[in-house]
């Protein structure tokens, strides 16, 4: 995988609209960010190699629903930990938890699969998504996820994702243990 140096600006005009909205918030927003441009991260392995060079661990976004596709989850949780359904079914009162459909993620989100972000919060004006973290994810000090793009990844400091982003975008995080 081929992987960029550390840019600490946004990129070139030529990225995806999606991509650039992320930085033109996050630079509205005066959140400093380092960023690398990659190969598409398909794998957690790919992440993994990301990971290394921005001296992060990316984490790894599950975007959620339940059975009636009425309730939306975003969980972002550390790229090695096992996620089993049933534990965070009951954390959050919700039954049958299962992978939402790529269409709810793109209209919701403005991501593709294997491209949710935490960013794409800024998409969901109407609050349809619910914002889950793991614990460990919460009280990290650096915050890695893709700009709503899998060919780029960034790093931002926690406090900054949740002490002035999710504020931005009206969003509030439900914190879990998995």
């Amino acid at each position: 995988m081929e992987i960029s140096g550390i840019f600490t600006t946004a990129p070139a005009a030529d990225r995806c609209q999606a991509e650039m909205a992320s930085f033109a918030l996050l630079d509205q927003l005066h959140i400093p960010y380092q960023r690398v441009e990659h190969s598409i991260a398909n794998t957690m392995a790919d992440c993994a190699a990301i990971s290394d060079v921005l001296g992060i661990r990316i984490c790894k976004n599950l975007f959620l629903c339940n059975r009636q596709k009425t309730d939306f989850y975003l969980l972002t949780m550390p790229e090695d930990k096992p996620f089993h359904t049933k534990d965070l079914s009951h954390q959050i009162g919700s039954s049958r938890l299962s992978f939402a459909p790529p269409e709810a993620m793109e209209t919701l989100l403005g991501c593709t699969p294997g491209s949710a972000s935490v960013l794409g919060l800024m998409n969901d004006t109407d609050h349809h998504v619910r914002l889950l973290m793991d614990r460990e994810v919460y009280e990290a000090q650096w915050f890695g996820c893709h700009p709503c793009k899998n060919d780029g990844s960034l790093r931002i400091a926690t406090s900054d994702l949740l002490n002035v982003f999710l504020p931005h975008t009206g969003h509030h995080v439900t914190v879990v243990d998995l």
